[in-house]
């Protein structure tokens, strides 16, 4: 059995049935990504693949929220940097949830407290997700002058284009119940019974051919809007790093740091 790093941002280990236990573990910030949250998300998938039998991924989030999005202040941050390195972080995030998309083992996402921007995408791109009563979402990036370009693709598969049309413009905060109306969870459960239900789940996928499985996904795969070709990926990874950039990505970001309303010409 693998034991991980407790002061790292992403911890792993993996059981003695070869289930990998991955919780994001930046309690103090919310578990927002930063550049060192998506570089050791990376060196995870990097670990996982390299897993040998690995059968299956629970995610989940350490402290109050499972996933709060990007960390506005390195956003800003990044933003002030050229555009190779903002391509470079964007890059990064994409190659994260990409690939995690991909992954050949069913993973499970058990969700609490909150789950906005960045973590919409890192739930979409989970083959189940199970949210506890608490939890509350929101694809939040226009709020702050964003878009949420990396993660369309994966919303777009998860809960469809008419409602990514709806909440990824208002930016509005949704509950679980209506999380689960339109796609984006599976399951909800009280708040004391998330781990339980992860672990029934696992037991249920447990059971079945593991070649299968793999073979399963990748058929679904196939026809997903995330089965994306280089150039369109390449696009999506420009346009989400030059519109961080922006002078629209400034004004939101200031208007987080200095807490008003943002003002929009």
């Amino acid at each position: 059995m693998t034991k991980p790093n407790n002061d790292a941002p992403v911890l792993c280990e993996v059981d003695g049935r070869a289930v990998a236990h991955v919780a994001l573990n930046r309690p103090e910030r919310n578990n927002a990504y930063d550049g060192a949250l998506i570089a050791a998300l990376l060196a995870t998938l990097d670990m996982l693949e390299k897993t040998p039998g690995l059968r299956a991924v629970i995610i989940s989030g350490r402290g109050r929220h499972f996933q709060a999005g990007a960390d506005l202040t390195w956003i800003d941050a990044i933003r002030a940097a050229s555009r190779e390195e903002n391509i470079a972080a964007s890059r990064a995030t994409a190659q994260a949830i990409w690939r995690l998309n991909a992954a050949p083992v069913p993973t499970v996402a058990l969700v609490h407290g909150a789950c906005f921007g960045g973590g919409t995408g890192l739930i979409a791109a989970c083959d189940v997700v199970i949210a506890a009563d608490d939890a509350t979402f929101a694809i939040a990036e226009v709020r702050w002058g964003l878009t949420a370009a990396i993660i369309i693709p994966q919303l777009n598969d998860a809960i469809g284009v008419r409602q990514v049309r709806r909440y990824a413009l208002t930016g509005e905060r949704f509950s679980a119940a209506e999380a689960r109306r339109i796609g984006l969870v599976h399951e909800i459960v009280p708040a004391a019974e998330l781990q339980a239900a992860g672990a029934r789940m696992v037991d249920a996928l447990l059971q079945n051919g593991p070649q299968a499985v793999a073979e399963t996904k990748a058929l679904a795969l196939q026809s997903a809007w995330t089965n994306l070709g280089e150039a369109a990926a390449r696009r999506l990874i420009e346009s989400h790093a030059d519109k961080r950039r922006s002078p629209e990505a400034a004004e939101g970001l200031a208007s987080f740091a200095e807490k008003r309303p943002a003002r929009w010409s």
